[in-house]
């Protein structure tokens, strides 16, 4: 077909216009895009349906000259002759117009001049708007209005099929499908044309939207639960099925969880078929299973097997949603413990993705017992000091949740889960009040301490990769046999997954649409995090900051007149140094009440600013697995100088809401208990352990009191005492009394140039002593407080320099020493033997 220029206008790459004037071709820059008049599109649109509608023989075929613009425009001129208007000729195409107020009634103004039947999208309750009275016709995205629908792939092709439309113009939200492979190989699988709108005149600056992809690349079409909004498969599958629209996550089926997560071509499938059992006779039961198995063509609520993720191989179980809602029977609870039972036997770390309503009733018993089945293999499992991963999806709750959903080294969850272990309905049935917002969720148990983190699905399997990593790296010490990463000797090292995560065996997902452009998201991600900084529980409040102590407090810092150089504390009713000459000659002569100033400084660099300096991959893990998360206590995995450990801080926050957050770094008891889970955690798999101190002291309050303060210090004091694995404390700021103690009977303890470390602070031992707070600066020397009075004592091994200046004016060298500080302890302690390090450790603080 022979299409000359007219009515073109090009720009070249960088968005700049390149002019064509009058019907002649003229040349166009390389590399330049065309863009249409809406009159051209309307030209081309007619022709292609005068094509259609008389197709030439194979003789006329020979020359398509006729085929140019010049039959609409005669159309044109002819149907304005007999009516004296300019209207569409017979046969005029269609545009749908995807716009909403004024942009589409200026558009749809546009496509009517151009000779096009102007036909505009709106939902069924909108069809009075005053915008769309001048549109030729009207085509419904939905029922109910909603953004989203102008933005929906599919809604936009179910409106362009009811109006019989040609042509698709896209303006404003919904210029985003001009990047969407599905919906455009869809368009023109259906003969339709796509454009979208570049510049705000609707009579010029139209760009042809095109794919490489055909409709074989596009899947089903699935409805999103939470927003009703429905998307193709292909391009969920690409978001990791996260809808475009809400956010909200949809269930996935076991083979799609596998090809999102592991290695193409890793997987395994263990133990497909097991015997199925009917215990109770159940009427029915086993003609229901048939049913289910033909319905979603799986054998039961769970597939188990191997597989490798970037490259580190694992044992993983899948459970079904869809199967019986993932009810655990006889048989689920047999392919759990199989799978446990041969992780065990070849030395493989263990995933399991759970997701289910809890026992088969249908079982009775039998299937009770399938949580002690699984509960026996899985501590087998941990025996053999071999981690176990749980990751919960929606909805997990009954015995699943009561059993190994629960029983996981880490217990990760995807966003927004339903966790719990008896059904809303029964709580509020049994208490008779409305539960709250946002109850049994993965958020909730998050707050409340119960599991380790929630990880977004487009972060999962890099999160799983460096936990695996982090595990397998010690797989040898703890379990006494060579790692089984893979197939063949798998370095593992933090480069090392990372690279691997980039370059090495991609999952399916990626391999089959990494150059697939998904539908867009058109919300922000949740702010899972935010939400529950934005909501701190009353119980973790400081009793000394509520109320008014709370606003001086705040006020106090807002307007730069507490200064912790200058001697004020964070406790109510502390004084300032008093002020005077001698004194202030006093203080300057006085290193112990400089450090305690020092140390106090709220700029002064907190343990979450270590962790980001030297820590690599540092995976955070939350809760005491009881009663809540504690801020005070950060705590994770990661790597310091290629080895892997755990890492565990007393953190004061860097700005005013983290510091109210984080209670000022003074830890709670669920805080120690989290704490001491760490620590065997890292004991179990023989990795050492790195503590940063730095708190005032443990959280003295009436709600601490009732938890048992007293007896989560001892807890520790005594696991610590005992740990089979290297253990180095550095005090960062304050080390104050059994609060820091708590963290710090190590192998090895240093403290920072102008760190503290005491048995109560200066103005406690001068008010107890001396009935005078104001005595605090005398009260520091006395107590011998600083780093280089500790190491005389010889209560610690080292201090740690910070540069020419304090550690607030120099954060990177201050950060750089105490990395070398640690690396160089691990480097030594982790020569030694168990006992070598019990003996060291006992002896250390025997001789006090």
């Amino acid at each position: 077909m022979k299409l000359f220029k007219q009515d073109y206008i090009s720009f070249d790459g960088s968005g700049a216009f390149v002019t064509a004037s009058g019907n002649a071709c003229e040349s166009v820059a390389d590399g330049a895009d065309v863009a249409y008049r809406l009159s051209r599109i309307a030209e081309e649109e007619y022709e292609r349906m005068t094509a259609e509608r008389h197709a030439p023989n194979a003789v006329d075929a020979a020359d398509m000259s006729a085929y140019t613009g010049v039959a609409f425009q005669h159309a044109q001129a002819l149907s304005a002759t007999q009516s004296g208007d300019a209207v569409a000729p017979p046969f005029a195409p269609v545009a749908l117009v995807v716009a909403r107020g004024k942009a589409a009634k200026r558009t749809v103004m546009a496509v009517q001049d151009a000779g096009m039947v102007a036909c505009v999208t709106c939902t069924d309750d909108k069809r009075t708007d005053a915008f769309l009275r001048c549109a030729d016709a009207k085509a419904s995205l939905g029922e109910k209005h909603l953004d989203a629908l102008y933005s929906n792939a599919y809604a936009v092709l179910k409106a362009a099929e009811e109006a019989d439309a040609q042509v698709i113009l896209l303006t404003e939200d919904a210029q985003v499908l001009a990047g969407v492979d599905t919906f455009l190989a869809r368009a023109a699988s259906a003969g339709r044309r796509v454009f979208t709108q570049l510049g705000d005149s609707p009579q010029l600056g139209w760009v042809l939207c095109t794919t490489d992809k055909t409709d074989e690349v596009c899947g089903i079409w699935r409805t999103c639960k939470h927003c009703k909004l429905t998307f193709d498969s292909a391009s969920l599958a690409a978001g990791h099925y996260v809808c475009p629209s809400c956010g909200g996550y949809l269930r996935m089926s076991s083979a799609e969880r596998i090809n999102d997560l592991l290695d193409t071509g890793t997987f395994q499938e263990w133990d497909c078929v097991v015997d199925q059992s009917d215990p109770l006779q159940f009427p029915g039961y086993l003609g229901k299973l048939e049913v289910q198995r033909a319905k979603t063509g799986l054998e039961e609520g769970v597939r188990t097997g191997q597989g490798a993720i970037a490259g580190l191989k694992c044992a993983i179980g899948i459970m079904e949603s869809t199967f019986f809602m993932g009810s655990m029977g006889s048989v689920v609870g047999e392919k759990v413990t199989r799978l446990f039972e041969r992780a065990t036997a070849e030395h493989l770390p263990v995933i399991i993705f759970t997701a289910s309503g809890g026992a088969r009733m249908q079982e009775g018993l039998v299937s009770l017992m399938q949580m002690a089945k699984t509960s026996c293999a899985i501590e087998r499992h941990a025996a053999a000091h071999l981690p176990y991963i749980s990751v919960i999806t929606d909805p997990t709750t009954g015995g699943v949740t009561a059993s190994f959903a629960m029983d996981g080294d880490i217990i990760l969850a995807e966003p927004n889960a339903l966790i719990g272990f008896a059904g809303q309905r029964v709580i509020r049935d049994t208490i008779r009040q409305e539960l709250p917002e946002g109850f049994q969720t993965a958020e909730f148990a998050l707050e409340h301490g119960l599991i380790d983190a929630i990880v977004p699905r487009q972060d999962l399997r890099a999160t799983l990769a460096h936990i695996l990593a982090v595990h397998l790296s010690t797989a040898g010490q703890a379990t006494g046999c060579a790692h089984n990463a893979g197939d063949h000797d798998v370095l593992i090292s933090y480069r090392a997954v990372c690279d691997n995560l980039e370059n090495g065996t991609a999952t399916y997902n990626t391999v089959t649409y990494a150059d697939l452009r998904p539908e867009p998201m058109s919300v922000e991600e949740r702010a899972v995090w935010e939400k529950l900084r934005g909501a701190i529980p009353s119980s973790l409040i400081p009793e000394s900051l509520r109320g008014g102590s709370s606003r001086r407090v705040e006020r106090a810092i807002a307007s730069g007149t507490f200064d912790a150089e200058a001697g004020t504390s964070l406790e109510v009713g502390a004084c300032a140094a008093p002020a005077g000459g001698d004194a202030s000659k006093a203080d300057q002569e006085n290193r112990a009440w400089q450090s305690v100033q020092l140390a106090r400084n709220v700029h002064r660099p907190t343990a979450i600013s270590y962790i980001r300096s030297f820590v690599d991959g540092f995976v955070e893990l939350h809760g005491d697995r009881g009663f809540a998360d504690d801020a005070a206590i950060i705590g994770g995995i990661g790597w310091i100088g290629g080895r892997a450990v755990t890492v565990i801080g007393q953190e004061k926050g860097e700005n005013l809401k983290e510091r109210i957050r984080r209670n000022f770094g003074c830890p709670q008891p669920e805080g120690y208990r989290k704490a001491l889970r760490l620590m065997r955690q890292a004991e179990k798999f023989r990795r050492p352990i790195v503590c940063l101190v730095d708190t005032q002291g443990a959280y003295c309050g009436m709600e601490a009191e009732e938890r048992g303060q007293g007896n989560a210090i001892a807890d520790n004091l005594v696991a610590m005492a005992g740990l089979k694995v290297p253990v180095v404390s550095v005090l960062l700021g304050e080390g104050g009394s059994g609060g820091a103690l708590a963290l710090a009977v190590a192998n090895r303890v240093a403290m920072q140039e102008h760190a503290v470390y005491s048995v109560l602070s200066p103005e406690g031992f001068a008010s107890i002593l001396w009935k005078d707070r104001t005595r605090a600066p005398e009260a520091a020397a006395v107590m011998k407080m600083s780093a280089h009075e500790s190491l005389e004592l010889g209560i610690i091994d080292a201090v740690v320099p910070e540069g020419p200046a304090p550690a607030h004016e120099n954060p990177l060298v201050a950060q750089r020493n105490v990395h070398d500080y640690v690396q160089a302890a691990l480097d030594e302690l982790c020569g030694m033997s168990e006992q070598e390090l019990l003996s060291q450790r006992y002896e250390r603080f025997r001789k006090f």
